[in-house]
């Protein structure tokens, strides 16, 4: 193979790594101030940032490999550290992220209770990176050793080693893992579930039809945004940090030499700090009103296309034309009226006929 299609796959992972975390903490510097006071905000600075270090410092040395084919073993022993530690920290950061959305959605109480803010998500993001690069230089202790990996660009844990402390630690790193990813699925699931039940709760307990049409349009918006956000999570999560963790599984069990496989799985793993702007930066707020206004508008659009021609009623034709008379005006405040079911209807009609 040339060495230019060689260079390819990992040159472009590189670039548009670095290019889309720029841009995500561009965007986030730019963030109202409210917001940057957040722990979730704090959170996805941390992840954004991490994301940013892994492509910088693993993908250099994966070019630079390629070119130069020797690995000296103390670069190898880095390389490993690196991909160990970016892989398990984007996790921690992200599991972090759905309980902490989840703990403020669906525990208020407690949430405010425990003063959870920007200096409790910054003590958070510490112990992520302590206890990470501590579980990470395990390897270095003894723990497991680091092997250059078939097509010997890029080294990982020996994950067939028959060395009783090897396999310890390479099924340790697997279950934590896979820990990680369950809690991940876990949070945003009950939190899915938990706005629903509110949805459902907050129609049972207002009466009032303008009320709940108020809520309906302030809060619907909101929740399908954040549901969207968490399922795309979570399947960029199950996607990219799966199949690695399955490929640690099945060699350290069963001692496989599956090479295509083994190098399939450490690319979908490098490509979940590539995803991770988009999802936590780009899906934003103003963003998913714009694509949600322009999908109203074409699904209004189709609408009108298919209702059938002829005469329109008056109301809605002097509606359209922006021409609306105080009878159509009364007859919309009399259709509010007349759907409240509180004891103040009939004092609600005098007046409207008091104004006409």
């Amino acid at each position: 193979m040339a060495l230019e299609a060689v260079l390819a796959i990992p040159v472009l992972m590189f670039a548009v790594g670095v290019v889309g975390n720029v841009t995500a903490i561009a965007v986030l510097s730019r963030t109202k101030r409210e917001r940057k006071e957040s722990a979730f905000y704090t959170l996805v600075c941390g992840l954004a940032v991490t994301d940013l270090l892994g492509t910088c410092l693993a993908s250099p040395i994966t070019i630079a490999t390629v070119l130069q084919s020797p690995w000296p073993e103390a670069l190898c022993e880095f390389h490993s550290f690196l991909l160990l530690f970016f892989g398990v920290a984007g996790l921690s950061i992200i599991c972090t992220m759905s309980a902490e959305r989840y703990l403020a959605i669906s525990h208020p109480y407690t949430y405010k209770r425990w003063a959870v803010d920007q200096h409790v998500a910054r003590w958070c993001l510490f112990a992520i990176y302590a206890g990470n690069v501590l579980f990470c230089c395990l390897p270095l202790l003894g723990f497991s050793r680091s092997i250059r990996q078939p097509p010997y660009t890029w080294c990982f844990i020996d994950w067939r080693s028959r060395i009783p402390l090897h396999v310890f630690y390479s099924f340790l790193y697997a279950g934590i893992s896979s820990l990680l990813i369950l809690v991940t699925i876990a949070c945003n699931v009950a939190l899915c579930w938990t706005l629903l039940v509110m949805r459902q709760r907050i129609g049972k307990l207002v009466p009032r039809a303008s009320i709940k049409k108020h809520w309906r349009e302030r809060s619907s918006g909101v929740e399908i945004q954040m549901m969207l956000l968490l399922i795309v999570t979570s399947l960029v999560v199950l996607v990219c940090s799966t199949p690695l963790v399955v490929r640690i599984f099945v060699n350290q069990r069963w001692l496989v030499n599956d090479w295509d496989a083994d190098l399939q799985a450490i690319r979908f793993a490098s490509v979940n700090p590539i995803l991770d702007p988009w999802v936590y930066i780009l899906l934003r707020r103003t963003v998913f009103h714009k694509v949600l206004s322009l999908s109203k508008r074409v699904m209004r659009g189709r609408a009108k296309s298919i209702l059938p021609a002829g005469p329109r009623p008056t109301a809605q034709y002097l509606m359209e034309k922006n021409c609306a008379t105080p009878l159509v005006l009364s007859t919309e405040l009399l259709g509010r009226v007349y759907l409240d079911d509180t004891p103040s209807t009939t004092g609600a009609i005098s007046h409207v006929e008091e104004k006409e």
